[in-house]
């Protein structure tokens, strides 16, 4: 697998998240859009941390993949919080429709 080919992947997988952002009404559909793009980037940190330049350009190679693995902690907590407002939202108003979330009062 080379940098072209890592990076075809991570474009097609953020546009597939970005449609499903765009056109879902459902709020969990939406979030899991959400995450498909957010790995799409990740996957971008880690092939240009591998295959990015010659070995004397970067201080520490594995400086992409390590941040990955932070990014994909900071992500885990913001999907647990997500999904817990996705709740709240769900026992308040019985159901998941993004276009009624802009009725919110309080």
């Amino acid at each position: 697998m080379n940098l072209t080919s890592c990076l075809v992947l991570s474009a097609s997988l953020f546009a597939i998240g970005t449609y499903g952002l765009l056109t879902r009404r459902n709020l969990i559909a939406a979030l899991m859009s959400l995450e498909l793009m957010v790995n799409a980037a990740l996957i971008n940190f880690v092939a240009f941390a591998r295959f990015g330049g010659p070995r004397g350009a970067l201080p520490d190679p594995e400086a992409g993949s390590l941040f990955a693995l932070f990014a994909v902690g900071v992500t885990a907590a913001e999907t647990a919080l997500a999904l817990a407002i996705v709740i709240a939202v769900h026992r308040q108003r019985g159901h998941l429709d993004i276009r009624a979330l802009d009725r919110m009062h309080g």
